[in-house]
C-alpha cells in the first residue's frame, strides 16, 4: 500500500511544477548518447558464435549488469537480464536527474513499462508459460521496481495479480478481465496511457512542447497501421478492429481510420499512398504478404528517423531525450534479437533481417 502512494505522489502533478533543467540533462543525455553501440556493430555480432557474443556484451556498457546479475543467472538469461536491468537503471537515471515539468513528462512517459509489464504478466500466466520466462521480459523501467513485479509474477493466478494491482491507477480496466479478453485489456491500457500522457503535455503552446506532441501522435499513428495490417491479415470483424485503434494520431485520425478499416485489403493497402509512412511501407505491403516482419521493421526505422530529426529542431527540450531513450530501447532490442536468434539457432539472414540499424 505505501509504495503505490508513493507511486502516485511522484506522478502527481505536482511534480509538473517548478523550473526544469533541460540544459542539464540534454547534456548529459548527449554524453549517454555517445555510448550507444555503433550501428557497424550488429553485423559483427551477426557472424559471432553465442559466446563470443556474449564476452563482447560482457565488454561493454552493459558489464556492471552482467557481473552483477552473474550469481543469479548463467548464459542467455543471464543476458536478457542484465540488458533489461541496464534499461531500467538508464531511464530510472534520468528520471532521478532531471526536475519540475521535464521529470514530470518523462515519468509519464516512462509509465508505458509499466503496461508492458503488467501485459507480460497476464500474457504468462494465460499461456502458462513458466516463470522465470515471464521475468526474463519484464523492463522495470517505469514505476513499478523489479521486485514488485517479480512478486507479481509468482503470484499464484492472474486474479491474484491484478489483486495486488488494486491500489494502481490500472485496476479500473484490470477488475474486467475475465481470463479471457486480454486484448481489450490491452488496448485499454493502452489507450488509459496515451490519454494520461497527453493530459500531462496538455494544450502545447510552446514549440518545444508541440513537437514532444508531434512525436508522441506520430508513435499513435504507427502503432494503429501495426494494428490494422495485424488486424487484416488475421481477418478480424471490422468492429473488432476499430475498438482496437488508438485516437490521437497526427496524420491517421479515427475518422480517416474508420474509413480505412471496411476495406478490402488490396484496397486499404492503396488508401496508405497518401500518407508519409508508404515511403517506409511501400516495398512489403502487399495483399498476399507472408509476414509482417519486414514492414513493422522498417516502421520502427520510420519512427527513430522522426525522433532523430525532431531532436535537432529543439535541442534543450525534451525530444532530444525522447530520441536517445527510443535509440537505447532499440538497440536492447537489437542485442536481444541477436541474443535469441543465436540461441535457437535461427539463419543469420531471418536475424539480420529482424534488426533495425
Amino acid at each position: 500500500m505505501r509504495l503505490f502512494q508513493k507511486l502516485r505522489r511522484k506522478g502527481s502533478s505536482a511534480a509538473s511544477s517548478g523550473s526544469s533543467n533541460y540544459a542539464y540533462v540534454t547534456a548529459r543525455v548527449r554524453a549517454m548518447k555517445s555510448n550507444l553501440l555503433p550501428k557497424e556493430t550488429y553485423p559483427r555480432l551477426i557472424n559471432m558464435d553465442l559466446d563470443e557474443i556474449t564476452r563482447f556484451i560482457e565488454e561493454t556498457q552493459y558489464k556492471q549488469d552482467v557481473d552483477e546479475l552473474a550469481r543469479k543467472f548463467i548464459g542467455v538469461d543471464l543476458i536478457e537480464h542484465a540488458l533489461n536491468r541496464n534499461l531500467a537503471v538508464t531511464f530510472s537515471k534520468l528520471i532521478d536527474i532531471s526536475e519540475g515539468e521535464l521529470n514530470y513528462l518523462i515519468t509519464e512517459y516512462l509509465k508505458n513499462y509499466d503496461i508492458w509489464d503488467i501485459k507480460t504478466i497476464l500474457r504468462g500466466k494465460y499461456y502458462n508459460a513458466p516463470i522465470e520466462e515471464i521475468k526474463d521480459n519484464l523492463v522495470s523501467a517505469g514505476q513499478f521496481k523489479y521486485n514488485f513485479l517479480s512478486e507479481l509474477t509468482e503470484k499464484e493466478s492472474y486474479e491474484h495479480v491484478i489483486d495486488a494491482l488494486s491500489n494502481t491507477d490500472y485496476y479500473p480496466i484490470l477488475m474486467n478481465y475475465d481470463g479471457t479478453n486480454l486484448p481489450e485489456i490491452e488496448n485499454q491500457l493502452d489507450k488509459l496511457y496515451y490519454q494520461r500522457l497527453f493530459n500531462a503535455i496538455g494544450t502545447p503552446k510552446s514549440s518545444d512542447r508541440k513537437l514532444f506532441s508531434k512525436l508522441i501522435r506520430t508513435e499513435i499513428d504507427i502503432k494503429n497501421i501495426r494494428t490494422m495490417f495485424r488486424m487484416k491479415k488475421e481477418g478480424i470483424e471490422d468492429g473488432e478492429l476499430e475498438d482496437l485503434v488508438i485516437d490521437g494520431g497526427l496524420q491517421l485520425s479515427l475518422k480517416e481510420i474508420n474509413s480505412l478499416v471496411p476495406l478490402p485489403f488490396a484496397d486499404f493497402i492503396n488508401s496508405l499512398e497518401k500518407y508519409p509512412y508508404w515511403d517506409a511501407i511501400s516495398d512489403f505491403a502487399s495483399p498476399d504478404m507472408e509476414s509482417l516482419v519486414d514492414l513493422e521493421t522498417s516502421l520502427t526505422k520510420y519512427s527513430i528517423k522522426s525522433a532523430a530529426s525532431f531532436s535537432h529542431e529543439y535541442p534543450l527540450s525534451i525530444v532530444p531525450i525522447m530520441d536517445y531513450m527510443i535509440n537505447k530501447k532499440n538497440e536492447v532490442n537489437n542485442l536481444r534479437i541477436i541474443i535469441r536468434g543465436k540461441a535457437v539457432n535461427l539463419d543469420d539472414e531471418i536475424i539480420r533481417n529482424q534488426l533495425v540499424i
